[in-house]
């Protein structure tokens, strides 16, 4: 089978910073291997047996435990499955769904019913969130709630002058390997830096294919199907996805959507203080 990576020293550079976050947890989890038919999917699940379901969708380029380690407040109030997304730089396989069909919602659907999840609370953050309403278009009888964060695929386009500040450096960064490149991407996209996504960035940056086919956006008629309440938390200083815009068309096109939160001062990757808004603002939401 082809692989992502350029070569297997990459992967196992990943894999280690993979392990390093799940290491930094101050939670017991364990992990659960759910065989689907696009492939053997990683989750990481943690929480009590008691608590309502939640599942959450890491961004594109990143890993299951860095948005667990993100929300980690979540596992006192939920049972919380974190998902490794398959095609992605993780503990999955390296099988990438199309993403102008239905499937990702396929195969999130095929996860919730081997897990025999039912009223779950599906959390997406950023391209999790683009898996979120797929699922949703799929088949939403499983889930309860559906909380998109920083989404994609709701609005069409980036803004122009997003190829300046991330495309470029990221090019730059892969041609010329120099830190300053990626240090000024990742000052557009997250809100604080840490040297931890210095590193995994930067590996998985030189280490491991990208997707870089355009993203789909759900159209109108798509989104009016959707009865499963949705709840939108967007920041202000987005670079991909800005507020003003998100809100709106959120607002427009979705009959099910409830209520919106904007991170006034966030950037694409909020800080632990928004983390912790964003936690508290999904668990005043769930009934």
């Amino acid at each position: 089978m082809n692989s992502f990576y350029k070569e297997l020293q990459g992967k196992k550079q990943v894999q280690i910073l993979y392990q390093s976050k799940l290491d930094g947890l101050t939670f017991s989890y364990e992990f659960v291997n759910v065989e689907t038919s696009f492939g053997d999917t990683n989750v990481i699940v943690a929480g009590n047996d008691e608590n309502p379901p939640l599942v959450l969708l890491h961004r594109a380029n990143e890993c299951a435990p860095i948005a667990l380690d993100a929300l980690k407040e979540l596992v006192k109030d939920f049972k919380v499955y974190a998902v490794d997304v398959i095609g992605q730089p993780n503990l999955s396989a390296e099988i990438r769904p199309w993403m102008h069909n239905d499937a990702y919602g396929k195969w999130m659907f095929e996860i919730l019913s081997r897990l025999t999840i039912q009223k779950a609370i599906l959390v997406g953050i950023s391209f999790g969130a683009l898996i979120t309403w797929k699922t949703l278009l799929f088949d939403e009888r499983r889930i309860k709630s559906a909380f998109f964060i920083t989404p994609a695929g709701i609005i069409d386009s980036y803004p122009i002058s997003t190829l300046w500040k991330i495309f470029l450096p990221l090019k730059l960064f892969q041609w010329l390997k120099r830190p300053r490149y990626i240090r000024c991407l990742l000052k557009e996209l997250k809100t604080e830096m840490d040297e931890f996504d210095f590193d995994f960035f930067s590996t998985v940056f030189l280490n491991f294919e990208l997707d870089v086919s355009p993203i789909p956006s759900i159209n109108m008629v798509e989104a009016q199907k959707i009865k499963t309440p949705i709840f939108l938390i967007a920041a202000e200083k987005d670079v991909f996805y800005p507020a003003s815009k998100l809100v709106q068309k959120t607002t427009e096109i979705f009959p099910s959507s409830k209520k919106s939160m904007v991170l006034e001062q966030s950037k694409h990757i909020p800080n632990e203080e928004d983390n912790q808004r964003i936690v508290d603002f999904i668990k005043s939401n769930v009934k």
